[in-house]
């Protein structure tokens, strides 16, 4: 199967400095959809041989330029060849209608990068981790519960997308009269977007904070809409998820069997993160009635909210030291 030409942008053009350590350039694969992907490859400066590889993508609705391109250059800089990807129909990868998401798909995605990190001449193929960020943690636990060339995974600031689409937030719409309104919604818009030919967009996060807004919203206008985390690309190119975009997430689960994971899995999320008890619900449901729990590890960031391990925050709060050792010693550096 042949990939499909991308236009690539071929300047630097991410939110982050480059690194003088690390060697940069764009590379292209294709899932078994047949959608070719655009990545980042990031390989240490000097290395020889096959090293360990590492492929990151995520948050969801953002781009390689942004929190994925920062874990991977910083992952190299540990000297892990990376790849950060952009997911199907989003950034600068292909797939059409734009501004979509799957579960089966995404979960895809992650499968796709271990094919071409695991065909990479510079790749020992029995080396190769995972980095998923907020809701590209909850695709990489699906994908280490299904792809066991995978043998380390992290999920830092996770997302379960089946569980918030179906459930809302903290599980407050988790009933069926709910539900049911939202699938009617969504369903009569697909009718709409069918007889005028095209998907309405969501929109993407507004530039000033609503009135009344909860602290995460803040959090998030506060990285995706200010020049700590802006992209063009970001969000749809700036006009967020199509309304129907995530609509399959309502019907399928993600992060089925993962207490069958046999490979290492190290879990980092804030202790202030609204979104804390997805990692804290996804461990114990990982650790339970599992006979592989000695490669489990959840660890939770003193004062940290859900941005802050995008890049750090204002107070360096991603534990690159603990990410490190966690690799060399899963992936027999």
């Amino acid at each position: 199967m042949k990939n499909e030409e991308l236009k690539l942008v071929s300047e630097w053009d991410k939110i982050f400095p480059q690194s003088e350590k690390v060697e940069h350039s764009k590379v292209t694969f294709h899932n078994r959809y047949g959608i070719t992907l655009a990545a980042d490859l990031y390989v240490p400066k000097g290395a020889q041989g096959r090293m360990p590889a590492i492929a990151v993508a995520g948050p969801f609705g953002a781009v390689k330029e942004q929190a994925s391109g920062f874990y991977a250059q910083s992952m190299a800089e540990r000297g892990f060849l990376t790849i950060a990807f952009d997911p199907s129909f989003t950034g600068e990868s292909g797939g059409f209608p734009r501004n979509m998401a799957s579960p089966d798909i995404n979960t895809e995605d992650f499968q796709a990068a271990v094919d071409f990190l695991s065909t990479c001449d510079m790749v020992d193929p029995e080396r190769i981790g995972i980095i998923g960020v907020c809701g590209w943690g909850g695709m990489a636990l699906n994908a280490a519960s299904l792809d066991t060339r995978i043998k380390a995974t992290v999920t830092s600031t996770m997302y379960n997308m089946s569980r918030v689409n179906a459930n809302g937030y903290y599980d407050a719409d988790d009933n069926e009269q709910a539900r049911h309104a939202a699938r009617a919604a969504m369903n009569a818009q697909r009718t709409a977007d069918y007889q005028s030919g095209e998907y309405a967009s969501a929109g993407a996060l507004p530039d000033e904070y609503p009135e009344g807004a909860p602290q995460f919203l803040i959090d998030y206008i506060d990285y995706y809409r200010r020049p700590r985390g802006f992209h063009p690309r970001s969000q749809g190119d700036g006009k967020g998820w199509n309304v129907t975009g995530c609509m399959s997430f309502v019907n399928q689960p993600i992060c089925n069997y993962t207490n069958e994971i046999r490979s290492a899995v190290l879990m980092i999320h804030g202790e202030k993160a609204h979104s804390l008890y997805f990692s804290r619900d996804e461990f114990k449901k990982m650790t339970t009635n599992s006979a592989y729990t000695a490669n489990k590890e959840l660890m939770i960031i003193p004062g940290a909210v859900h941005t802050d391990l995008y890049d750090g925050g204002d107070k360096g709060y991603i534990p690159w030291e603990k990410l490190e050792r966690f690799f060399r010693e899963y992936l027999g550096v």
